[in-house]
């Protein structure tokens, strides 16, 4: 087992010693790591910091996978607080199981997941924080999502599944399409929509997952009309460089090497 503390609590130190004591019951190994990120610092950043420490593991421990415990509530929150991101298609079933990150509660609800553990006798922590409405996530959980019915609540997991199958067959054709590089003026000739969506897949070709509509807005304008030479920067270190007929994507590290 493996547990990250953020270091955004001053509680927080309780919850590793309840995940380290579960696994010494069940005698799995366990490896955790202590962060500093303090308590105003973002959800995207204590996601990114955790996803390194558990791809650190994994590589540590020859793991096939990295498995967590989202649920399907988890799906619709992130569903709904990437809506009001703007982040398109992809953002619409960006929470799902994948070869190298495996979820295989998504299934099931919160309340499914609580009612075994009552029937079970099953013990668990709730983060302090859980009901501070400051955090995006914790206002999508405690005000819009109770506001849904069963059917609603249905009628979302229907849209983001069928989203998923087509979401599968464009990625597929635009795989085909982007390279290391785009052609300038192929991608100009884009209508403003469909660059952005044809920019956001190839972010997310090249593992760059942390932006947001207004990043994408800035970029696609940047993309058309920057002179060349132009550096803008995206996210995690990684910027978008324009030359008069192409447009390419270098990390920081890349430009600062001689």
């Amino acid at each position: 087992m493996a547990h990250y503390d953020h270091g955004m609590r001053p509680d927080s130190d309780s919850d590793r010693q309840f995940v380290q004591a579960l696994a010494e019951s069940y005698q799995l190994p366990f490896v955790y790591e202590t962060g500093k990120l303090g308590a105003s610092a973002s959800e995207a950043a204590a996601r990114e910091k955790r996803y390194a420490f558990l791809r650190s593991v994994q590589k540590q421990q020859a793991a096939e996978a990295i498995v967590t415990a989202h649920h399907q509530d988890d799906v619709m929150e992130t569903a709904i607080i990437n809506m009001l991101r703007g982040t398109g298609r992809k953002g619409l079933t960006s929470l799902r199981d994948q070869k190298e990150v495996r979820r295989p509660l998504l299934a099931w609800s919160k309340r499914d997941i609580l009612d075994y553990a009552r029937q079970h006798d099953l013990q668990w922590r709730e983060d302090s924080t859980n009901q501070d409405q400051a955090y995006l996530r914790n206002y999508v959980r405690l005000s819009i999502l109770p506001k849904f019915n069963a059917a609603n609540r249905q009628k979302l997991l229907d849209l983001i599944v069928d989203t998923g199958e087509t979401n599968q067959e464009l990625d597929a054709l635009l795989n085909e399409q982007l390279g290391d590089e785009l052609d300038r003026g192929w991608f100009v000739k884009l209508p403003h929509d469909v660059a952005r969506e044809v920019l956001a897949s190839w972010l997310r070709q090249h593992e760059i997952r942390d932006f947001d509509r207004k990043t994408l807005e800035r970029l696609v304008v940047g993309a058309k009309v920057a002179r060349p030479d132009a550096q803008l920067d995206i996210a995690q270190g990684w910027t978008l460089s324009i030359a008069r007929n192409t447009l390419a994507l270098s990390s920081r590290l890349d430009l600062e090497q001689p």
